[in-house]
């Protein structure tokens, strides 16, 4: 799935995004000095965590508007522009890192992107990562989905959100040994009065594209807000119904 970034908003409205990865860096078992890739990157925040941490982290990303920003934030790492589903390494790594990015990859290209990771990764390399797992934000898709359809729109899911079960049998076919997943419900608080109008318009881009109206577009986000304000705001600020998929494989 390829989209426009607001870069700038993206890393000042919506940090909780590489803030929340931090803990994902937990699960990787390196000695000093080890290479990393963080597949995915965005602005690079994680990849400069993972080099404070002592690693020889760079980064990949296919937004080029991402890695300007990470670019101008930490010219001493090597950023790269490339294709999650569809990339080589001139070396292979100790382990590749993600946070926040496989959701965006459709399911039949779930594989593929398997594929390039365990090219990527020395024998016995680490796979670390989180994304949205099964049940991410249910009731907001929910709200999105009857509020197009009350005006003749059909709502199509943009992201990927598998069980525990389903991923780690995609992570053995390709090749890996799990060996930690969880799954589990982050509720995450959003920016502003406006806070899930904004989510939505940063995040859930594609299936607005044929909604033509302006109109139709307001009214959509404006329902979504009425028909949710009851179960994800509370005290007056907006959460988003998180759920996320967290898991360590092997590159046997």
């Amino acid at each position: 799935m390829n989209i426009q970034w607001d870069a700038d908003r993206y890393t000042s409205n919506f940090s909780f995004v590489h803030q929340y990865g931090q803990g994902v860096l937990e699960l990787l078992d390196l000695a000093p000095g080890s290479s990393v890739l963080d597949l995915g990157c965005g602005n690079g925040a994680l990849t400069k965590a993972l080099r404070e941490k002592g690693y020889a982290a760079s980064g990949m990303d296919a937004s080029a508007e991402l890695l300007a920003v990470a670019r101008q934030s930490y010219p001493d790492i090597e950023f790269a522009l490339g294709d999650a589903t569809d990339f080589t390494l001139p070396e292979p790594v100790d382990a590749v890192f993600s946070n926040a990015v496989f959701h965006w990859i459709d399911a039949e290209r779930q594989p593929d992107m398997l594929r390039c990771v365990h090219e990527a990764l020395k024998p016995g390399g680490q796979f670390a990562f989180e994304f949205g797992g099964h049940g991410n934000n249910r009731r907001i898709h929910a709200a999105l989905s009857a509020a197009f359809a009350e005006r003749g729109y059909a709502y199509r899911m943009p992201f990927y959100f598998p069980t525990i079960g389903e991923y780690a049998g995609l992570l053995e076919a390709a090749g890996f040994r799990v060996t930690f997943a969880a799954l589990f419900d982050r509720p995450t608080e959003l920016v502003g009065p406006d806070g899930l109008k904004d989510w939505i318009r940063m995040f859930v881009k594609t299936p607005f594209a044929i909604v033509e109206s302006e109109a139709d577009r307001a009214a959509i986000l404006d329902q979504c807000a009425d028909m949710l304000r009851g179960e994800l705001c509370v005290d007056g600020k907006w959460y988003a119904d998180y759920v996320r998929l967290r898991m360590k494989a092997i590159r046997e």
